[in-house]
């Protein structure tokens, strides 16, 4: 069961990721596009994401709407909880020891807003390191599938070179 459900995830990722691709944005800005759904999504939004795509993709025509779809699919249920481990372990180190020393002495008020405040800045920044890395990724994943099909489909060397400057 949870293999299927897996399977799922990433046979739907990899479907609106291949739409991405295939549609008439520069590879740069699919790469971003998927990058702002990586960084919104790994943030602790409670599912406010969606909605801020559906806003992103109203208001600004070079946002790639299957490539910042496809972030919610890589950032399944199963790995946000990976997420918010790592952030609070990050947060922890950015706030140092101390900050874990004085959960013994804290009020319960005191122990959850340090715990909330370290899940914050650490969610910050693993959402900044994987929308980097879903960035760099996606465009190198991107120019690739978008190379073999020029190969495929005959295109001449000019068309491709004139088809990176398309918007």
């Amino acid at each position: 069961m949870l293999r299927s459900r897996l399977a799922r995830y990433r046979d739907r990722a990899r479907r609106k990721l291949l739409e991405a691709f295939r549609e008439e944005h520069t590879p740069r800005q699919v790469a971003a596009s998927f990058a702002i759904g990586v960084f919104l999504t790994a943030l602790p939004t409670g599912g406010l994401a969606i909605g801020v795509f559906f806003v992103l993709v109203s208001l600004l025509s070079w946002i790639n709407k299957p490539a910042i779809f496809a972030s919610v699919a890589v950032l399944n249920p199963f790995v946000k909880p990976a997420v918010y481990l790592a952030s609070f372990q990050v947060g922890g180190v950015l706030l140092g020891s101390s900050a874990a020393e004085s959960w013994d002495e804290a009020t319960t008020g005191e122990t959850a807003a340090l715990a909330v405040r370290q899940l914050l800045l650490g969610n910050v920044v693993v959402a900044t390191v994987l929308s980097i890395l879903g960035y760099a990724t996606v465009l190198h994943l991107t120019r690739a599938h978008r190379r073999r099909a020029d190969r495929r489909s005959g295109t001449s060397v000019v068309s491709a070179v004139l088809g990176l400057f398309r918007r």
